[in-house]
């Protein structure tokens, strides 16, 4: 790393390496920090696994969304923490430990771009990039209460990315504004299909997975907005949604990470080796099942948006719980939260996470979700949303 010190351990600890940057551009003064599932020139790929470090060679050019944040003048500070192949949502990794949560130190920060998202919320750097497949920029930028977007799928090149499921794999961003997010995100997408008069909805079904202390904030953040209630959003219901979700995932795992571990012969942590053995066990037919399933909730969520509608959604159903919370609390949270998560995975929708409040003494994010190719008009209406929250008291719940 580059920066001097790192109160929250949210860096690796590589021997620091300088990376060219433009001298000016749109993002000239902003400092940035890079998952280390980045290739960046002059560093290894470590994709928080010891083996995986082991076995990658120093790169000699930097990934495409890096090298663009660098030609538009962004300052490269060093490549930050993230749970072992990016394959968890909560930010802890067994071997290069868990980043300290400074929006509330006895959390989890989330994962697996927990050290970006850590980073940022702690001012170590303004920008840092993430991936999220299954919520892992979402997630973290709730956890610390700061701004992150998943951008539309396949809007940003991956290209010298470690792929975890390459149909659900995309680049995000973190920044502790809207306005810093915008600058970032227009260097690397442009609008196709901007938003301009929104029809807003509120996702009924999504809200009912809410207790009434997330609900309250939620209700808060977007209150004085004329949002018609949508029923309907999961087509057969939250638990089918999900298990298409989770089979889709896990198809594309058993095609793009499932090999590494097997040849590797990798110790597995806790989780992933359950995540792996599912994704190994999946049949064909499950596959070609899922896969149909997914293409008809696309299809489904696209004519409920037409070109207009956008989601006025919670992240995840509750706040971040306690670092030493039971095993039962990790073993149900992330199925609790993903059910939430997929719906903008499974459709490949962008979806912009901006803080809210405070539940049990914890950041709480809210965020939108937009027809694809809107992305930059969309930070702008959370922008304009934001602003109208700032005018009124925080809610802690």
């Amino acid at each position: 790393m580059l920066i001097e010190t790192d109160p929250y351990r949210c860096f690796m600890p590589y021997p620091p390496v300088p990376v060219a940057n433009a001298v000016d551009g749109p993002l000239a003064g902003l400092t940035l920090g890079v998952k280390d599932i980045f290739d960046v020139a002059g560093y290894r790929t470590g994709s928080g696994c010891p083996l995986a470090l082991a076995m990658s060679g120093v790169k000699e050019q930097n990934a495409p969304a890096v090298q663009a944040l660098l030609d538009a003048g962004a300052a490269f500070v060093g490549k930050t923490n993230t749970d072992e192949l990016a394959w968890s949502m909560y930010g802890m990794n067994a071997h290069f430990g868990t980043p300290v949560n400074p929006a509330a130190p006895d959390r989890i920060p989330g994962g697996s771009s927990s050290g970006s998202a850590v980073a940022v919320a702690g001012g170590l750097c303004d920008i840092a990039l993430g991936t999220d497949t299954g919520g892992s920029v979402r997630a973290p930028a709730s956890f610390c209460g700061i701004w992150g977007m998943r951008p539309t799928h396949g809007r940003i090149s991956l290209d010298g990315v470690q792929p975890l499921a390459h149909s659900y794999d995309s680049c995000g961003i973190f920044a502790r504004d809207g306005e810093t997010l915008l600058r970032a995100m227009a260097v690397l997408l442009t609008d196709d299909a901007p938003v301009d008069a929104p029809r807003y909805l509120s996702p009924v079904e999504m809200l009912g997975e809410l207790d009434a202390a997330p609900r309250r904030v939620i209700e808060d953040a977007f209150a004085g907005i004329d949002a018609a209630p949508l029923q309907g959003l999961y087509p057969g219901g939250i638990d089918a949604v999900y298990q298409t979700f989770l089979t889709t995932m896990g198809a594309d795992a058993k095609r793009d990470v499932v090999p590494f571990i097997r040849s590797s012969g990798m110790p597995l942590v806790r989780g992933i080796d359950g995540r792996a053995d599912a994704a190994e066990a999946l049949t064909g037919a499950e596959i070609a099942e899922g896969e149909a399933a997914r293409a008809a909730f696309r299809a489904h969520v696209d004519a409920l948006l037409g070109r207009d509608g956008v989601l006025l959604a919670p992240v995840t159903h509750a706040p971040p719980f306690r670092l030493d919370a039971p095993v039962e609390v990790f073993d149900g949270y992330r199925h609790r939260a993903m059910r939430l998560l997929c719906v903008a995975g499974l459709a490949g929708l962008p979806q912009v996470v901006l803080p809210a409040g405070r539940v049990d003494g914890a950041p709480y994010g809210v965020s939108l979700i937009a027809p694809r190719g809107s992305d930059l008009s969309l930070i702008r209406l959370a922008i304009g949303i934001a602003a109208d929250m700032a005018a009124r008291p925080p809610v802690t719940a």
